[in-house]
């Protein structure tokens, strides 16, 4: 897999650095309050990966590196021995055991938290979810379900199993992810008190959030942890992210010194930003996927008629052009479901012709649709404005516009959490923009949680059992070249049905102030913000 990284040779006059410093970053607000397992956007996702250690972490170019675990193993990938270190605490001084793992796990499963799906392959899952969906149907508001998952058990205060449905062999690969990460006693309870957790957390990690710093829609401050004794130990004195209501915005402070770090680069300043830049900037491919998605509610994309307007619109669009024109090289259009720097990944997928632009075809599909039932309404795409989002939505727009000639044009919503808050909730009623920066490095990743049926991130409600059968084929083969192969006829599916249109693989392009030093993006395109001095 290709890193995404570069290392900064900037810095002081005398070339050292100030261990004091505080690192200052972009991002986004936080969806919903800092609770690992109840988090599924990046900004909230940022945060938590430097605040959380889990049983691992991904180093810079994706691979699992042992964090709190001693050691996860299994004699049949199916019956798992997890032992961790016995030495961590959290920030209030209590204990970090296997309970707090455990505990966390199942906390996500009976209150249907937004990453509840992670755990399915445990024995017990489906029965705790049933449990936790009644609870929560009878109880909307406080709702918690009360039963464990089957498969999960504490052995001691450093030994607990995990029993799988079946063999998986890559289930290793998924526990640095932030669903997997523990909670102190402080953490688990009523909602009432998750949520009022998330708002001032205690946590295990790097850094820890100093208190009364989170400024809604404006920053956090993050400050390092002195009981962290992890492989990422701070190199600076804090981190501070900044919550920008645009990117040029963010683009403007980095090149005035007043941001140090830039994850995202404006679309204004794609052509430009290299060559302002120089050696501070990075442009390499990531595993990030962009698509938009149409909600379940809107009748006009189902049946066979929308199975055609769905594969018709895909035609209608000029990925290329768009890529070439508004993104000048820093996107690739899509060709799978699946990022390139992903192993899995291919370009030859059958039935991948629907991501070709091909306005001929898209006019026949559209009036082979309009024949079994006629198109009402215009075509709407909505998409948060702190995101740099307008230039390529307009575009897309555009092009189905002129392809099919209908009414089509974006739908702005202030900033990201607006958003997502109407996709989590189930009241958008336009399309929306969607994409994917991969949790660890497996097509599974890439698949399971965004088609997968009641997939965490399952935003458009696809269910296909065919699909979901072909997963778990994949996820049950060792020989990894097999299970390629079963990737491939899941996606093919895919292909035929549509439940994203794909647009683009993004690149990591971003940059560092001067004077900053040590910086690399990391695998899926963000900053190890604990490496960066200056």
């Amino acid at each position: 897999m290709t890193a995404c990284s570069s290392g900064s040779d900037g810095g002081s006059a005398d070339g050292k650095t100030d261990p004091n410093a505080v690192i200052v970053g972009n991002n986004s607000e936080p969806q919903r309050p800092l609770v690992p397992a109840d988090t599924n956007e990046t900004g909230g996702g940022l945060i938590l990966d430097h605040i959380f250690a889990g049983l691992e972490y991904y180093d810079v170019k994706g691979n699992p590196q042992m964090e709190v675990a001693e050691s996860i193993e299994s004699e049949d990938n199916q019956n798992w021995t997890i032992k961790i270190k016995g030495d961590t605490k959290f920030s209030d001084g209590t204990p970090v055991t296997s309970k707090s793992f455990v505990d966390a796990w199942n906390q996500s499963v009976k209150q249907s938290m937004l990453n509840a799906s992670f755990f399915e392959s445990i024995q017990g899952y489906d029965e705790a979810l049933k449990v936790a969906e009644a609870a929560i149907e009878a109880d909307k508001e406080n709702g918690v379900g009360d039963m464990d998952m089957s498969g999960l058990k504490v052995v001691d205060d450093t030994t607990f199993t995990v029993a799988l449905n079946q063999p998986e062999s890559d289930f290793p690969l998924r526990l640095g992810y932030s669903a997997f990460y523990p909670l102190p006693e402080a953490g688990i309870g009523d909602r009432a008190k998750v949520k009022a957790y998330g708002a001032n957390p205690i946590t295990n990690g790097p850094y820890l959030v100093k208190k009364d710093s989170w400024k809604h829609n404006e920053q956090i401050e993050l400050i390092p942890n002195p009981d962290y004794k992890g492989d990422r130990m701070p190199k600076n004195g804090g981190v501070t992210f900044k919550f920008y209501s645009t990117q040029d915005a963010a683009y403007n402070d980095l090149q005035s010194g007043a941001l140090d770090v830039l994850d995202a680069i404006p679309d204004s300043a794609f052509g430009t930003y290299q060559d302002e830049l120089g050696d501070r900037s990075v442009n390499e491919p990531s595993a990030i996927f962009q698509s938009f998605t149409f909600p379940k509610s809107d009748a006009r994309f189902q049946g066979e008629a929308g199975a055609l307007r769905l594969q018709a619109i895909s035609m209608a669009i000029n990925r290329a052009e768009i890529c070439k024109t508004i993104f000048q090289g820093t996107r690739t259009p899509a060709t799978d479901f699946i990022a390139p720097v992903i192993p899995g990944h291919n370009d030859s997928l059958k039935g991948n012709e629907v991501l070709k632009f091909n306005p001929k075809k898209a006019k026949e599909l559209w009036k082979q649709a309009d024949a079994i039932a006629p198109w009402t309404g215009d075509l709407q795409l909505a998409y948060n404005s702190d995101g740099g989002h307008q230039a390529w939505v307009d575009a897309v727009m555009n092009s189905i516009k002129n392809t099919l000639g209908i009414e089509a044009k974006g739908a702005p919503y202030p900033d990201f959490k607006s958003i997502r808050n109407e996709v989590t909730n189930r009241t958008i009623k336009t399309a929306f923009r969607t994409g994917w920066q991969a949790d660890y490095p497996s097509p599974f990743n890439f698949l399971g949680p965004l088609y997968g049926t009641g997939g965490s991130s399952n935003d458009g409600d696809y269910s296909n059992p065919d699909f979901d059968n072909l997963l778990k084929q994949a996820l049950n083969t060792s020989d990894q070249k097999e299970a390629f192969k079963i990737y491939d006829q899941a996606q093919e599916i895919l292909m035929k049905e549509l439940p994203t249109i794909p647009l683009w693989y993004s690149n990591v392009n971003g940059g560092w102030a001067e004077g900053v030093q040590g910086v690399q993006f990391d695998w899926h395109s963000k900053p190890l913000y604990f490496d960066i001095t200056k």
